[in-house]
């Protein structure tokens, strides 16, 4: 007879591994959720280079210098030419529609004034309000311009004018990722972002179980009734399966992707380790303070789904304002995110890695003391004596037709304290939280430091414009290129410019000089503010040069202009102009928060909807209709109240919006039915979908251009409403779109809310006919 097995560490370890082989929600979550962000991510970025932009010509001269340029337009690979429009207007409603995301206008007698020497103005507008694409855009569109201007003049001119005087021109060279890869970039971040929500809600999901439907008394007896035994021998089958995943997501990247790992392998490991520690502790710790398994998860979605935005990946901790940065400090993703990438993609010493991998070790053993003494202090309160029995969700008469289903489904959210946080709560809570990290929208005095090899009046005119850039500041003067690399790799500086011997002596003699930019390139919105930065100073000292002596806005400046470039190209933002990152990254995200609070919302309400009578049609309908007046409230505020207290651009039709988002809403709602009906437990819902959020926010086309995506992800992220909806919403809001521009939003949101509808009917009905059968 074999003896039974003694309380203690491996006897909690075996339970929970029987649990969670037997648990289908934990299986999905732990394994399924991971492997689909990674599928879906790694084939967004499988085009890890954006090509094909589409751009708009309105070309008013016609002429064969116009056409020539054009045709430069045309073999540019980061540009398509999507039409040749006959008007600014129709340029205008292509970049609104979504048709290009640029135009070029070429101005009328441009032939003429080229040979004239006139320097006649070609300009380049681009739309910010998509940050990203916009950024591949107007680098595409300075290049190209200022190469085909070039040779149409060289083309039109009889001989070339005498130069007088030389010009400076930037040359941004990348340290690190120089192909200026974003699947490098932007993979290597948000794999173990998601991994790191999961972490959290698989740790939240274990232990608010056991207060929920399972045995807290058989969990305590199977650690002979030590707190500490229990909670740690619950944990540490999660532990092992995540560090799993985090390395086997390391290998992955080097291996089948072959992003280069360039740092140390144990540093990294010990990283990822204390970021799984300190997740599950968090996940377990507020689980043990709610004692309810839907609002611990609740809660702990709300402070780890916005943590990529806060962890300074996209935008820098440096410029964040004070909230966003003290918050980020006792976020632990924030800290591995700079050990991570530090080590895998720049190949810091280990001693550069030591303060942030501290942090996050001092962070993991906060989490674990609070969860430990939380656990103790419950078992002296005797609170693991009985399961506390799941919340009643219980209507006193069956809901009749689509009236009584609407008004049935009201006092469901009503009276449900997860479903009441979620479709009110939720929204006022990420409507203040998310938008923090970016509220500074633009990055200025990004730290530089400046190696003066020429020591020349010029260069020392160089480092004062440089100083004086609102964007830039010069904060280590370095003798030598290995100096300024390590201020970069310290973080001291994010960009080094080094002014080259004899660059006096060669503007002087009317010789081109090239001041090289060395920038990192891991964080690609710092490299981009960074290299354009200096490239601007620059730009503005050269036509100082060339105009020197002269009226500015005389004839003989604009001829001597002419000699350093013979057309003016000017680019032009617009929609977003300033490029600020909240005015982009805010008003989309907001959509995906609608549409995954109520999405989640359903999906755990009609569960107990279904135990009610009536007809499947009327209350699949009924609910959906009382999903969108529930909604409504936080439409206004996304769309309508935070967009003008935070200033962001607010174009659009207030009718218009709100009709798009009612059938925004409306298919979200069919959606979340047809999915919930399925689900036998309410925190299902919560726990299965919230994970997805990132994953699908990078499918809409939005953060990550469509023409880079390829056509399969693209298909499955038209699942989403959210994928139309941020495309309408933010088109009509902040472009001011009309209901023609964004016709495809409407018809593909029409579309679900039918193939939703009836998919809902049909799981209704079958969980109804079910449940009928079973009660025979």
């Amino acid at each position: 007879m074999t003896a039974a097995p003694r309380p203690g560490f491996l006897l909690v370890v075996r339970r929970e591994c029987q649990w969670l082989l037997r648990d289908r929600v934990a299986l999905i979550l732990i394994l399924g959720v991971p492997l689909f962000a990674f599928i879906v991510l790694t084939t967004v970025f499988s085009h890890p280079v954006i090509r094909g932009l589409g751009v708009s010509i309105v070309d008013e001269d016609r002429s064969d210098a116009s056409r020539a340029l054009v045709e430069y337009v045309a073999a540019s690979p980061s540009l398509h030419i999507v039409d040749r429009s006959g008007d600014l207007s129709m340029a205008a409603r292509d970049i609104r529609s979504g048709n290009a995301i640029a135009a070029i206008y070429i101005p009328a007698n441009f032939e003429r004034d080229l040979k004239a020497d006139r320097r006649p103005k070609v300009v380049g507008f681009y739309n910010q309000q998509f940050l990203t694409a916009a950024g591949t855009a107007a680098s595409g569109l300075s290049d190209t311009l200022s190469a085909a201007v070039a040779a149409a003049a060289q083309g039109n001119r009889a001989a070339p004018a005498p130069v007088s005087v030389g010009s400076l021109s930037g040359e941004t060279i990348a340290l690190v990722n120089p192909q200026k890869n974003y699947a490098q970039f932007l993979l290597r971040a948000l794999l173990p972002t998601i991994i790191h929500v999961v972490i959290t809600l698989a740790a939240g999901y274990s232990v608010g179980s056991e207060f929920r439907r399972r045995d807290t008394r058989a969990w305590l007896e199977s650690a002979g009734g030590n707190p500490v035994i229990a909670l740690v021998g619950k944990l540490a089958p999660l532990f092992v399966i995540f560090l799993f995943i985090m390395l086997s997501e390391v290998f992955v990247l080097e291996g089948i992707l072959q992003i280069p790992f360039r740092g140390d392998l144990p540093m990294t490991v010990a990283a990822g380790s204390l970021l799984t520690v300190g997740c599950l502790a968090l996940g377990a710790l507020l689980q043990l303070l709610t004692l309810d398994l839907a609002t611990g998860l609740g809660i702990a979605g709300v402070i780890v789904s916005p943590a990529f935005g806060y962890a300074g990946v996209g935008f820098p901790i440096l410029a964040m304002n004070a909230f966003a940065q003290v918050w980020s400090a006792i976020l632990p993703l924030r800290w591995y995110m700079a050990v991570l990438l530090g080590q895998a993609a720049r190949g810091l010493p280990v001693q550069d890695s030591a303060r942030p991998l501290a942090m996050l070790g001092g962070l993991a053993a906060i989490y674990v003391a609070l969860a430990l003494l939380r656990m103790s202090a419950l078992q002296r309160q005797q609170r693991f004596a009985a399961v506390v029995p799941p919340e009643a969700e219980e209507i006193a008469t069956s809901p009749c037709g689509v009236g009584g289903a609407f008004v049935a489904e009201w006092r469901r959210v009503l009276g449900t304290r997860a479903a009441f946080s979620l479709l009110f709560i939720a929204p006022l809570l990420y409507g203040a939280y998310y938008p923090q990290p970016y509220l500074n929208q633009i990055l200025r005095k990004l730290p530089i430091a400046v190696v003066d090899n020429d020591m020349t009046e010029l260069s020392r005119r160089i480092v004062e414009t440089l100083d004086a850039s609102g964007a830039l500041s010069v904060a280590q003067r370095a003798r030598t290129l290995a100096e300024a690399r390590a201020a970069i790799d310290s973080g001291k500086a994010l960009a080094a410019v080094e002014i080259p011997p004899g660059t006096e002596r060669d503007v002087l003699k009317g010789i081109s000089a090239h001041v090289p930019i060395y920038a990192d390139a891991t964080y690609l919105f710092l490299f981009r503010s960074t290299s354009s930065g200096v490239s601007t100073a620059i730009g503005a000292l050269t036509s100082e040069l060339v105009a020197r002596g002269v009226r500015s806005d005389g004839s003989f400046a604009k001829v001597k202009l002419a000699s350093v470039s013979p057309a003016d190209v000017l680019l032009q933002p617009v929609f977003n102009p300033v490029g600020g990152y909240a005015s982009y990254i805010v008003p989309a995200a907001f959509i995906l928060i609608l549409q995954q609070t109520l999405l989640i919302g359903a999906a755990m309400l009609t569960g107990a909807a279904l135990t009610q009578g009536g007809s499947a049609f009327a209350g699949v309908f009924g609910r959906g209709i009382a999903h969108v007046t529930l909604c409504l409230p936080a439409v206004a505020l996304y769309l309508i109240v935070l967009p003008r207290f935070y200033g962001f651009s607010t174009l659009g039709d207030l009718g218009q919006l709100f009709a798009l988002a009612s059938v925004f809403l409306l298919a979200t709602s069919f959606l979340g039915q047809a999915v919930g009906a399925w689900f036998t437990r309410p925190e299902n819902a919560t726990i299965i979908l919230l994970a997805t959020s990132l994953p699908q926010f990078f499918t809409t086309g939005f953060a990550w251009p469509r023409e880079a995506i390829p056509a399969a992800t693209t298909a499955l992220g038209r699942v989403f409403p959210a994928d139309f909806a941020i495309d309408g919403l933010v088109r009509s809001n902040q472009l001011g779109a009309s209901v023609w521009e964004v016709s495809r939003d409407w018809m593909g949101l029409w579309c679900l809310v039918l193939v939703y509808f009836v998919l809902a009917v049909i799981s209704a009905f079958a969980v109804k006919r079910r449940l009928v059968h079973g009660q025979a």
